[in-house]
């Protein structure tokens, strides 16, 4: 959860207990503080560090400002002022999770203090006149799995959306001639998400891998980890050139301010360089630092966002689509030359050499077996969507490369998809569950969710609590 900031706005209505709205601002206070949650407080804003009043409202929002939240929380501590909410979470075009405290029994009299369920009813409505996306959590008490669950989605929903709208690819060189699949509208990008483009071409590239080379010691000091953590069956000078292009692009990732990458690494590269970009691809992936082949805006885009869902590490893996398992109907061949992270493996990589090219600098390695997400960000004519989906990896035949054979629910369902579009055979897997995060996410870039299986009802219901 670490780097996440969100905006802790507890919200109460006159008419319901101020004392007891108080209380739960209080209590859920203290609970996001036991969950190691960052957040923006009230308190110096009123006495009782709740939003009800307009004119609070707008001191909350410079702070908010200020502070650089990526969220906003509103619990509802009794029913809450719905307009002042909308209006904040308009102006302020970030993530919403809205919650209320479950409602005790009436007391004695008859009396109910807080009617916090009745109030998440308003707000919502509300939001949708003022056409703010929200997230909600179940009413629920603050004890319960629901809440924990419920707000580390939600971070990891806010970091999906913060990765996004401030994405910058390091573009190098046009994608390969004959990858028209690859190609991608730039302008279109920009205008409708603020995605960036740094293109540079490739003696750029080459020019940084000459400097890398020179300056010697973070080159020797990258062959040193390769040959700790991979078999290396290729020569010295040809490792020193893979270690030298992960330096080199690495440098200019940082000189570009970019947080993925996308190479044209065939067939140009290996006339400059003598190798496959492969295992330099790897270890920069392995470092967070996402990069794709055949320069793949899109599947670049897919990475960032998949790694951010995660939010704890755990690295993604882009794939080609490419076969169907000779004995399992359902099953399918992700592999790729070799760009995958050292961790995804389950055996030690191989530096070698590909299935496709005479050039050395492929990693070939079985990928682990386990619960798998699989997306994919994609448009053409002006629709962009996010395909994504459950499968587990299962046993299958040898080939080379980085590879894992995985099984899912309909794989004719999922070929259709792929070849009706707007997809294509690249995706990126990653292992652990984060397909109900990346679906929330899209409610707040602009992007349609979309499933190659049928899960979206049990993807709402998992968002729900249930």
């Amino acid at each position: 959860m670490s780097g996440i900031k969100i905006g802790f706005a507890p919200t109460r209505r006159s008419i319901f207990s101020a004392p007891d709205a108080i209380k739960y601002g209080g209590l859920t206070r203290k609970r996001l503080e036991e969950l190691g949650v960052e957040f923006v407080d009230i308190t110096d804003i009123n006495q009782e560090g709740l939003l009800y009043d307009d004119g609070d409202r707008l001191k909350i929002e410079e702070k908010f400002r200020r502070e650089g939240i990526d969220g906003l929380f509103f619990p509802h501590c009794n029913f809450g002022t719905e307009y002042v909410v909308a209006r904040m979470a308009r102006n302020l075009n970030v993530p919403v999770l809205l919650w209320g405290p479950r409602d005790e029994r009436p007391d004695e009299n008859g009396i109910r203090l807080r009617d916090s369920q009745c109030g998440l009813f308003a707000t919502g409505k509300v939001l949708r006149r003022f056409r703010v996306p929200f997230t909600y959590m179940t009413n629920c008490r603050l004890e319960d799995e629901a809440f924990e669950r419920g707000i580390k989605d939600f971070l990891a929903v806010c970091n999906v959306v913060k990765v996004f709208r401030h994405t910058r690819i390091l573009q190098i060189a046009p994608r390969p001639f004959d990858f028209w699949s690859t190609m991608c509208n730039e302008g279109e990008l920009l205008e409708k998400f603020n995605i960036q483009l740094a293109p540079i071409p490739l003696p750029e590239l080459t020019s940084e891998v000459k400097k890398a080379k020179a300056d010697g010691d973070e080159v020797r000091s990258v062959m040193d980890y390769m040959r700790r953590t991979m078999t290396v069956t290729v020569k010295d000078h040809e490792l020193e050139n893979i270690a030298a292009m992960k330096v080199a692009m690495k440098r200019l990732a940082v000189r570009y301010g970019c947080n993925a990458i996308a190479i044209q690494c065939w067939n140009a590269l290996q006339s400059e360089l003598g190798i496959m970009p492969c295992a330099a691809n790897s270890l920069l992936n392995e470092e967070g630092l996402p990069v794709v082949c055949e320069t793949d805006i899109h599947g670049a885009i897919t990475a960032v966002m998949v790694e951010a869902a995660a939010m704890d590490g755990t690295r993604g893996f882009f794939a080609d689509w490419t076969v169907r398992h000779p004995d399992n109907e359902n099953g399918e061949l992700l592999q790729h030359c070799g760009p995958w992270p050292i961790s995804v493996a389950q055996e030690k990589p191989v530096i070698g050499y590909p299935l496709a090219f005479d050039h050395p600098g492929a990693v070939e390695a079985l990928a682990k077996y386990g619960d798998i997400t699989l997306a994919r960000f994609d448009g053409d004519n002006g629709d962009y969507s996010m395909l994504m989906g459950n499968a587990k990896g299962i046993e299958g035949p040898y080939t080379k490369g980085t590879y894992l054979w995985v099984e899912v629910e309909n794989l004719k369902r999922l070929e259709d998809k792929l070849v009706c579009g707007p997809y294509i055979h690249h995706c990126v897997g990653i292992h652990k569950k984060v397909v109900p995060v990346l679906y929330e996410a899209c409610r707040y870039i602009g992007v349609k969710p979309d499933f190659y299986d049928p899960i979206e009802e049990e993807v709402k219901a998992y968002i729900r609590g249930e």
